[in-house]
C-alpha cells in the first residue's frame, strides 16, 4: 500500500501583489484514455472534497472524464497534480486543462 502525503505551505507578505489579484480561478478538465469504468471520478470527487474545492466530473459519451471544479489557484494546482497521477488501475492518455475566470456557480463538489 503506497501513502503519498502532500504539505504544502505559502507565505504570502501583507500589502503584496497577491491582495490585488484574484486567487479563486476556474478548471476545466476533459481526462482522455481508459478513465471510465475504473473509480476515475470518485477519485476526482474525493480529492476535491478533501481540497474542499467545489464543481463536478462527470462521464462523457466518448468515453472521456469531463471535471469543472472552482477555488483558489494554488489549491488547484494541488488537485491537477492529484489528477495527472490519477488512481492505479486509470491508462490516463492525455488531458486538456482551460483555466477560466471563477464565477462561483457552485457550492459543492458532485459526480454527474
Amino acid at each position: 500500500m503506497c501513502l503519498r502525503r502532500r504539505f504544502v505551505f505559502v507565505f504570502v507578505p501583507e500589502n503584496s501583489y497577491f491582495d490585488r489579484v484574484p486567487m479563486d480561478v476556474r478548471l476545466h478538465i476533459v481526462a482522455q484514455g481508459f478513465v471510465q469504468g475504473v473509480g476515475f471520478r470518485y477519485f476526482v470527487y474525493h480529492h476535491a472534497t478533501k481540497l474542499e474545492l467545489v464543481g463536478w466530473v462527470r462521464n462523457l459519451f466518448n468515453g472521456d472524464v469531463e471535471i469543472e471544479v472552482e477555488g483558489n489557484r494554488s489549491v488547484l494546482e494541488i488537485f491537477l497534480d492529484e489528477v495527472k497521477i490519477g488512481p492505479r488501475s486509470a491508462k490516463l492518455k492525455d488531458l486538456h486543462i482551460e483555466w477560466q475566470p471563477y464565477e462561483n456557480r457552485y457550492t459543492a463538489f458532485e459526480i454527474r
